[in-house]
């Protein structure tokens, strides 16, 4: 094995034979160890083959540790928050402080993996910020869609500016979503699953131009801000993504549509206070005035728009 090895955490619960929750929840009280590449969080193969000589140390007997886990859940439940904007971040903080009920954990996965993970039940609340080109809407009919059978509320959330990506002057003069097909440009894109492909692909059949005449199609990088930082350093022309990625990577943005980046949570007896505290931090004028206060457009936040 290569000392410099490392694992994913969802290849950490393929190896351990557990749920991405668990393997959330080690890392959150430090069990394992783990750090972050860009929007990744990654374990050491060392740090992995540690914490399974702790574990046949540790010696517990079946019922004991039963019980242990069993106390440990009565108190506080762990929830899983997947996305990947910073303000979601903002969010479990703002959860951790108001009560003792719920242990954050956050996943960093695009809005098509996060609903599919919310179905499977390995995820508790999801953003999703999903273009419809039939509707010219977000979100409400991917998450009817891969929601069959659940019974879900989607609650208004943040506004974003989504667009394109340029170096500074706009050498290849780049406006519009045909320029994306232009032999001369190239993009870097985003992975499959992420908001930013969806909107990029709704565009493409929108108008009419095929992945093949795209450079750069299976270019992909996992962020908006390693997107932003490809086009910077001359990578590619062209990328797609929300405008505050663009201002830190000292690029220009070409605006393109706003988009909206809203909340989905499971209905259910066991999700009411959750569902209740979280409605209760998005209403709460000191949350939005910090949303507010770096660039966030909150115009409605908090609002139900779609329940089944």
């Amino acid at each position: 094995m290569s000392n410099n090895e490392s694992y994913t955490t969802e290849e950490i619960s393929n190896l351990l034979k557990v749920s991405k929750l668990t393997v959330y929840d080690l890392i959150k009280k430090g069990e394992l160890q783990a750090y972050r590449v860009g929007r990744q969080m990654r374990v050491d193969a060392s740090e992995l083959e540690n914490y399974k000589v702790r574990g046949r140390e540790v010696k517990t007997s079946p019922s004991q540790q039963n019980s242990e886990e069993q106390d440990c859940n009565a108190s506080i439940r762990s929830i899983i928050i997947s996305g990947q904007d910073n303000s979601l971040d903002m969010l479990a903080r703002q959860l951790e402080m108001r009560t003792n009920d719920f242990r954050p954990l956050r996943s960093y996965v695009g809005s098509l993996d996060s609903l599919i993970a919310m179905y499977k039940g390995n995820a508790d609340i999801v953003s999703t910020h999903l273009f419809d080109g039939d509707t010219k809407e977000y979100n409400v009919s991917y998450i009817r869609k891969l929601l069959v059978s659940k019974s879900f509320i989607v609650v208004q959330f943040i506004r974003r500016q989504a667009g394109l990506y340029v170096a500074k002057g706009n050498p290849k003069k780049i406006s519009t979503w045909m320029d994306l097909g232009n032999a001369n440009v190239t993009i870097v894109n985003r992975e499959s699953g992420a908001g930013a492909r969806v909107l990029l692909d709704e565009q493409l059949r929108l108008h009419g131009i095929s992945r093949e005449e795209v450079n750069g199609y299976e270019n992909e990088q996992t962020s908006h801000l390693s997107i932003a930082s490809v086009v910077a350093n001359g990578g590619a022309d062209v990328g797609i993504g929300i405008e505050q990625a663009a201002k830190w990577a000292n690029i220009d943005f070409v605006p393109m549509i706003k988009e909206s980046y809203d909340l989905v949570m499971l209905k259910s007896e066991q999700n009411e206070k959750l569902n209740s505290t979280v409605l209760d931090i998005l209403n709460d004028p000191n949350f939005t005035e910090k949303l507010d206060s770096l660039g966030y457009d909150i115009e409605g936040i908090g609002n139900i728009i779609w329940e089944h």
